[in-house]
């Protein structure tokens, strides 16, 4: 019975095997993939797995069950008129969450198809498993994974007890020592016979509590990101033009600037006006502060920076192309910068608290419903790239050598480390939620979109054809879903393989 659930014996394991070390998957990671096959199988036959309520899933995957958590469960669900409520947003918020994966994944298709990657990522890098991606650590993501699933399957058990149906079981699914998922098991006669509609708030219900939790942590981090200070003001750059003026001077990236013929800068506001009082040509001397370690003292020294043309600089970047350089011209002007501006010769010019202003500006900045709060809610989206650019740091150790705790009381508690470690974590669980929430809504099946889009179809169906038979509407709806998934599994598999053929 385990063993028809799981794909029929060894053939899929197999195929699996194959696929992942076709990808390039280290070999040492197979083998031990190999290895959690084959204990499964044993302790299949051996009914170790039926003693502990435990059954295999596609094979590979352990399915280990639980009542725990009944109690709780039966408390929370009670208001059901608030879970149904709830139930019937999250419908509305998941359909279009739905249209905005598949509209990501549709022009993430045509970026590769258009322009392939020269190199493209390991396939350890696209399963972002903690401590396999390369830019996803082991125990900060491993912890807030734990959390998501739990909060994202116990929202399921909610709807579920909220309209009447029973729950067999809890569960997580483990892929070895990683937990890779969870599940709620309401009791499938039940789940069958219940209106679309209930189906419809339950299947739901999972992916939009990720996404509430996404923005509820977000606006956390934001809180801690405020209880954190530079501990020194000034301003630094990420990059340095090559051929610039302060390339010449010896400015090096990340060196703290704190003072401009004298004059302390102490955010980035300050250095926009002082450099508005010097013109290209002229020479400005910079007190900047700099360390090769975080453990190492601050040394501080003094450099002469003969200042650019800041317009020129720009007009220069088009090599000379008329198109460009009239398109650059009107960019300018907009911009209100001007011939002999100076141009220090930086890029990525922030305050020092630079790693932390992006967050911190969700609680502390002015509040506008087209700034800030269209900021905030692409913010999780900006966040994903964090990790990847920063090799799995949540911001560059420079950027986290630069910050000490501020004079709040939790961060007077914690530390500057503790600080640190209190936003790493819920920088992961907003990276998380969001993850989960939005692939939990790809449209195929056994995800919680190709639910949603086979019951809301036949939804659609009946409202559509009234004197259609159910049968035939049924039958309709199970074909436009089992082809949404194929479509959908295209779409996903073809920015994979296109880098590996070319």
């Amino acid at each position: 019975m385990a063993e028809d659930a799981g794909g029929r014996g060894i053939l899929f394991p197999l195929l699996l095997l194959f696929l992942v070390y076709s990808l390039g998957v280290p070999i040492w990671l197979v083998i031990l993939f190999g290895l959690w096959y084959s204990g499964l199988v044993y302790a299949e036959s051996t009914g170790v797995l039926d003693r502990f309520d435990a059954t295999r899933a596609l094979g590979v995957i352990l399915m280990i069950r639980t009542r725990r958590g009944m109690r709780l469960l039966e408390f929370i669900s009670k208001p059901k008129r608030f879970w149904r409520g709830f139930g019937e947003i999250s419908i509305w918020l998941c359909f279009f969450v739905m249209f905005m994966v598949v509209l990501l994944l549709l022009l993430s298709l045509i970026s590769v198809a258009f322009n392939p990657p020269d190199d493209p990522l390991p396939a350890s890098d696209l399963l972002l498993i903690p401590g396999v991606t390369s830019f996803v650590p082991f125990w900060w993501p491993a912890l807030a994974l734990i959390l998501a699933i739990v909060i994202h399957e116990y929202s399921h058990g909610i709807q579920a007890r909220a309209h009447g149906m029973r729950l067999r079981s809890f569960g997580v699914l483990q892929l070895g020592p990683l937990p890779i998922g969870a599940f709620a098991e309401p009791e499938e006669a039940e789940m069958g016979r219940a209106p679309r509609r209930d189906r419809l708030r339950l299947f739901a219900a999972g992916p939009s509590i990720n996404i509430f939790a996404t923005y509820v942590v977000l606006i956390l981090l934001s809180s801690v990101s405020s209880g954190m200070v530079a501990e020194n003001d000034g301003v630094y750059a990420r990059g340095i033009v090559v051929g610039g003026g302060a390339e010449e001077a010896g400015l090096l990236p990340f060196e703290t600037i704190t003072h401009i013929d004298g004059n302390q800068i102490g955010e980035y506001s300050d250095f926009s006006m002082e450099m508005g009082e010097i013109a290209a040509g002229d020479e400005a001397v910079l007190t900047v502060l700099s360390r090769s370690d975080v453990n190492d003292p601050w040394t501080e020294r003094t450099i002469a920076v003969t200042m650019g043309d800041r317009y020129q600089y720009y007009i220069d970047e088009c090599d000379g192309a008329p198109e460009c350089i009239e398109d650059t011209e009107v960019l300018l002007d907009l911009w209100e910068i001007e011939r002999g501006d100076a141009f220090l010769g930086v890029s990525g010019l922030m305050s020092s608290t630079g790693g932390l202003d992006a967050y911190a500006d969700i609680v502390e900045g002015e509040y506008s419903v087209y700034g800030t709060a269209l900021v905030t809610a692409i913010r999780p989206l900006l966040m994903l790239n964090v990790p990847i650019a920063n090799e799995g740091q949540t911001m560059s150790l420079e950027e986290r050598g630069m910050l000490i705790a501020g004079d709040g009381a939790i961060a007077s508690i914690l530390g500057t480390d503790g600080m640190l470690m209190l936003f790493d974590f819920l920088f992961w669980l907003v990276w998380i939620n969001f993850l989960l929430g939005f692939a939990n809504l790809i449209p195929m099946i056994p995800f919680d979109g190709g639910h949603l889009v086979r019951d809301g179809v036949h939804s659609l169906l009946r409202r559509v054809s009234k004197k259609t038979h159910p049968m035939r509407i049924e039958m309709l709806s199970n074909r436009i879903s089992s082809l949404s998934s194929i479509f959908i599994l295209l779409v996903l598999l073809i920015p994979v393989i296109i880098p590996w053929i070319l």
